[in-house]
């Protein structure tokens, strides 16, 4: 039987080997001269696949770009789904996500982020014209279709009672209300929008609840305890605000850009200067 003593000494050798991996993705990222970020490619503004060149694009696409650009070495980019994202990143298949993951708190007590927020989005619902859902309390007691794991799952149950149907990523979520299956299919506004104002196949449908679902911080996530990693991205981010790079990106990709984003410019514009 182990004394106190050998315990202890385990426990803490167990904590130093935890923390040495923690901190070792920085290191790994330069030694091997890549960086693996995952992303969703769900569909435009945020990420897809270009119909001509069959590449990657989208704004989380252009972040990962950058990322690997700031850091001086290749981008490796591996497709990920909201339902096996964060096993992506916690197994280790990825450095860091990119991946349309807002900030919860049950996110972050399970990893790390970065603290700069990149984005600020909320929740659409998307429904066929017609349907009399004008609030978001007028979806209680309805089937209503979103990603797996996503954020919005919680409030849609627990405040406004409805019937959630999770489905593997959004174009399956929104096949399934075409079907029929729900009323609705909640996913992040600006995505909603963007079908709604470019593609003709969504012209019997609307938007029409007027505010977004819990509006929340975009951030890049790692795995937890990351110190390193988490500073490096930190300083990226704020140089994207400072620069204006960052808004320039949102518009090219045709997302709103947040009030939020506009006074982070601000504030790390004066701070450059």
């Amino acid at each position: 039987m182990a004394t106190v003593n050998e315990a202890v000494a385990g426990a803490v050798l167990a904590l130093a080997m935890v923390a040495a991996h923690a901190d070792a993705t920085l290191d790994k990222i330069r030694s091997r001269g890549s960086v693996s970020v995952g992303v969703v490619l769900g569909g435009a503004p945020y990420g897809d696949v270009d119909g001509h060149s069959g590449q990657p694009q989208g704004f989380n696409v252009d972040l990962a770009r950058s990322v690997a650009q700031h850091l001086g070495v290749k981008l490796d980019l591996v497709v990920v789904t909201p339902a096996n994202r964060v096993q992506f990143l916690q197994t280790g298949k990825v450095d860091l996500l990119l991946a349309n993951m807002q900030w919860t708190q049950d996110r972050a007590e399970i990893l790390s982020f970065v603290p700069t927020q990149y984005d600020e989005s909320g929740g659409a619902a998307m429904v066929r014209k017609g349907s009399g859902i004008k609030r978001w309390e007028d979806l209680r007691g309805k089937p209503v279709c979103l990603s797996q794991g996503s954020n919005f799952a919680k409030p849609l149950l627990e405040k406004y009672g409805a019937q959630l149907k999770a489905l593997p990523s959004m174009p399956e979520a929104l096949l399934a209300l075409k079907g029929g299956a729900c009323v609705a299919s909640v996913h992040i506004s600006s995505g909603i929008h963007r079908l709604l104002e470019t593609e003709a196949d969504w012209k019997d449908y609307e938007s029409p609840i007027a505010s977004d679902l819990i509006p929340s911080p975009g951030v890049i996530w790692v795995r937890r305890g990351e110190k390193d990693t988490v500073s490096a991205l930190d300083r990226i981010v704020k140089q994207w605000h400072g620069s204006g790079w960052l808004i320039q990106t949102a518009r090219k990709e045709h997302l709103t850009v947040p009030p939020v984003i506009y006074a982070l410019h601000d504030k790390f514009a004066t701070t450059a200067r």
